[in-house]
């Protein structure tokens, strides 16, 4: 397993969008760590050059993350929303898409990678054992105890598991407006339920921006940790200049489906306060409507007409190159670790 052979339980969240790169990638890997690379919003050709360039950069094992397809949107659920935005924005059409999901698959299974993590559900078995054929280890992204059950019963070999602190978009396999009024599960919660629910390897992931952070979720069970929010300032990352402006503030985050359709934490924004109330769950329907206004904002420099996703600890988040802060992470980890068994378990 490949958990057994990185020699720093740090693994790079894949982040879409813009801040993923061959470079972050390989970086992350060669400090020891495990880099994922991130497909989402990439055609399979875009994805296959991605892949070859992280193995132009490393000899390291690396990972490639794939978003599960969903139903579409009925055009009603969204209209409305869309006639809203339309009156302020340049709104582009609303379109359903696969993310080119079985490209992907077929590219994957001909020219196999290490590990494909998958985020917003769980793939078929037959997908599963698929990849297993070929060598590859399936992880997947779960956000409650039924969806861990799930994914091991598929077949999956890790659970990257995902607390409601994490920035972005949330992996739930169903994006459910009746589940808003809930609690989401934090991260410390989830990994205590799904650990003792699944007997698989889990990779912590949300709100772990720092290594005592890291140790916390090492000590709660995981295997490891997924760290995303605290890459994104690295100069490997493509973080774009006003979304990376804004990581490291005091601004709070919240959740909302302003943006995509899809319920994501990212820094609080106009955007999101004037619009987040009335947004439906529609992705990647919305996602691929306001692409237009989230361009223009950010070739304005206006950080409040952009998503700015973010984990709930994106304030501690340093400006280090991705190597030096894949190694930081994971010294102070095992510092932290060392420091509350020296404080806390001395015999009286």
């Amino acid at each position: 397993m490949i958990l057994d052979q990185i020699g720093l339980p740090i693994v790079l969240a894949p982040m879409a969008g813009g801040p993923s790169t061959p470079e972050l990638t390989a970086a992350v890997t060669d400090a020891g760590g495990l880099g994922l690379l991130a497909a989402g919003y990439l055609s399979a050709a875009q994805l296959a050059a991605r892949i070859a360039a992280v193995g132009e950069l490393t000899t390291g094992a690396f990972g490639v993350n794939l978003f599960a397809p969903g139903p579409p949107a009925a055009p009603a659920v969204y209209a409305d929303y869309l006639a809203a935005l339309g009156a302020r924005f340049e709104v582009g059409a609303a379109r359903h898409d696969t993310d080119d999901w079985a490209a992907k698959l077929d590219l994957l299974a001909a020219a196999p990678v290490p590990v494909v993590t998958v985020t917003f559900g769980c793939p078929q078995p037959a997908e599963i054992a698929r990849l297993h054929g070929v060598g590859t280890e399936v992880w997947v992204t779960v956000t409650s105890v039924a969806e861990a059950e799930h994914a091991v019963g598929a077949g999956a070999d890790v659970l990257v598991v995902q607390g409601a602190e994490a920035g972005g978009h949330r992996a739930v396999f169903r994006d459910d407006p009746a589940d808003d009024a809930g609690d989401p599960l934090s991260l410390l919660a989830l990994l205590q339920l799904a650990g003792a629910a699944v007997e698989v390897p889990l990779v912590a992931t949300g709100g772990l921006t720092t290594g005592a952070g890291v140790a916390g979720a090492l000590a709660a069970g995981a295997a490891a940790a997924q760290i995303g929010t605290a890459y994104l300032r690295a100069p490997e990352a493509g973080t774009n200049p006003v979304h990376r402006a804004a990581i490291g503030g005091s601004t709070p985050t919240a959740l909302t489906r302003a943006f995509t359709g899809r319920r994501a934490r990212g820094i609080r924004n106009a955007f999101m306060d004037e619009f987040g109330a009335a947004a439906p769950v529609a992705y990647p329907e919305i996602h691929h409507a306001t692409a237009a206004l989230r361009a223009a904002a950010r070739a304005a420099g206006n950080p409040d007409a952009v998503n700015l996703w973010a984990g709930q600890t994106q304030a501690l988040a340093p400006e280090l190159p991705a190597g030096d802060l894949t190694r930081q992470l994971a010294a102070d980890a095992k510092a932290a670790l060392e420091s509350a068994l020296a404080q806390r378990f001395q015999p009286h």
